[in-house]
């Protein structure tokens, strides 16, 4: 059970690299619940549909998440360089489409992504376009709009485009990225005086409508939705997953983190504190990139944690297998 909690990053680019054959190891024991691929995984599309065809074989049963980040834009892991047909960042298809338009050309991109063999694209992207100048969200053109009703309606057709050809998707980045003043890749990000109430709504609509596979959530600190006196990231605070997401919001679905490997955690937290606290919290799915300082065992490490913690405590065990019914549901829907 803990193991389907687990998806990592690696470091091979061909079916028949070592890490590779590790991983494909990991998912057939159920030491592990899926993978993420990034630009350095990526070497030919025929190579990445040979390991994403041995991911798959190696756990039929219970489908491996294969999941990668493939926005449009500058957010992309498959490029033109390897011959894969980009689109454009999610400003400019609001720009020019309207999401009948868009839902058609993520469409295209998600039959692309499914035929090489993977389960999961981690977006749309649900923040608002609240500050131009936002490092990681508005610089880029992440966010479809700062009108919450239009960054529904562009979200609901990529989910809708994904689902089409078998694809699961994450909502991202809750409780709202697109105010923020700084990049929680490189550190903490204190959104107490730039969040905005109206960031939710996408979340909300999405959610009434049942569109949302998952949840992602960012690393984003409120000093209202933290413990007295700590600095809690969302994504390791109960008050922002179990009381505002799962409760306010009525959602029952997969909540997956946010790379937990993002400087935002990695500079505060140690893996153990990590997995423990975004366990409390509510997150049933922990990613982690595996690129702040490769370790070839992480996921291991991950997995000795979560049962060590579950056999000390039967309420940790006890969100364990909360967490696993959740994952083990969202993958029967996998084709």
């Amino acid at each position: 059970m803990a193991g389907q909690m687990i998806v990592v990053g690696f470091q091979g680019d061909d079916v028949s690299d070592k890490s590779v054959a590790k991983l494909r190891d990991d998912l057939t024991a159920g030491r592990l619940g899926g993978v993420m691929l990034l630009k350095i995984n990526i070497k030919t599309l025929a190579e990445v549909g040979e390991m994403n065809a041995a991911f798959r074989a190696a756990s039929p049963d219970l489908p491996p998440l294969i999941t990668l980040d493939q926005e449009g834009g500058a957010v992309e892991r498959l490029t033109k360089d390897v011959g894969f047909r980009e689109i454009p960042s999610a400003a400019n298809i609001a720009a020019s489409n309207t999401p009948a338009q868009a839902e058609a050309i993520y469409a295209r991109m998600a039959r692309s992504i499914a035929a090489l063999g993977f389960t999961v694209n981690f977006g749309p992207v649900a923040d608002l376009n609240l500050n131009p100048e936002n490092q990681v969200i508005g610089r880029y053109g992440r966010a479809f709009s700062a009108d919450p009703t239009i960054v529904a309606a562009y979200d609901e057709a990529f989910i809708k485009a994904h689902h089409a050809a078998g694809l699961l998707t994450a909502l991202k980045h809750f409780p709202g990225h697109g105010s923020s003043t700084a990049d929680s890749h490189e550190g903490f990000v204190d959104i107490t005086k730039t969040w905005q109430a109206e960031e939710l709504d996408p979340y909300r609509a999405l959610i009434a409508a049942g569109q949302v596979d998952m949840v992602m959530v960012g690393h984003l600190y409120h000093g209202k939705y933290a413990e007295a006196g700590t600095q809690t990231p969302s994504s390791l605070s109960p008050q922002w997953i179990e009381g505002v997401l799962r409760t306010d919001l009525g959602y029952d679905g997969v909540v997956i983190s946010d790379d937990l490997e993002m400087g935002a955690i990695r500079d505060h937290f140690t893996t153990l504190e990590t997995v423990r606290q975004a366990v409390w919290a509510g997150v049933d799915v922990l990613l982690f990139s595996n690129t702040a300082k490769y370790h070839a065992g992480l996921g291991q490490e991950i997995l000795d944690i979560l049962v060590a913690e579950g056999k000390a405590d039967p309420a940790f065990a006890a969100r364990i297998e909360q967490s696993y019914k959740r994952i083990v549901a969202l993958k029967a829907r996998i084709d």
